[in-house]
């Protein structure tokens, strides 16, 4: 399976948090970007963002994306903002399909938020495990990282495919 994930700059906030990043090339087109992911992932795709975008972004979707949570029990309160903002969207499409024998996986997972990792929104190793089993990635299988930032997502496949390959002794 070819998987991609997308964690972007979410709508209208690449210019406050990513304009020093050398990769910074403006606001996303989150349009064009939900068509590829549709076009060049018919195995499935996730695609970060924030809750007040849903509605936006949803209408772009197929019929068939599912909507998970990241629950942040951590999260970073701003000033005069009540209710603090303390989940974030995961808007998924496609995946392995999973066996009754194998554990169910639920659509969210409660994880900390990151923090000094350079990048703004960097994902933690927690909530990156969770996004690979909901997608039902295995071994052999491709991840595209296609806003690596961080570099985040890409360590904690590398760690989530060689767990993969861990022989259990008998």
């Amino acid at each position: 399976m070819r998987i991609a994930y997308a964690d972007p700059p979410y709508p209208n906030e690449a210019r406050k948090h990513y304009h020093l990043h050398p990769d910074y090339a403006g606001e996303v087109d989150h349009g064009d970007l939900i068509a590829r992911l549709v076009a060049d992932y018919p195995d499935g795709w996730a695609l970060s963002t924030k809750s007040p975008s849903l509605r936006d972004l949803l209408p772009l979707c197929p019929p068939d994306v599912r909507v998970a949570a990241w629950v942040k029990p951590f999260c970073s309160f701003k000033p005069n903002v009540n209710p603090a903002y303390a989940w974030e969207p995961v808007i998924w499409c496609g995946s392995r399909k999973r066996s009754r024998e194998q554990l169910t996986v639920r659509d969210w997972v409660s994880a900390n938020i990151t923090l000094q990792r350079g990048t703004h929104g960097a994902k933690p190793s927690a909530f990156c495990q969770w996004l690979f089993a909901l997608m039902g990635l295995e071994a052999g299988d491709t991840l595209d990282d296609l806003y690596p930032g961080s570099g985040a997502v890409g360590d904690a496949w590398m760690r989530y495919q060689a767990s993969m390959f861990v022989e259990v002794p008998s």
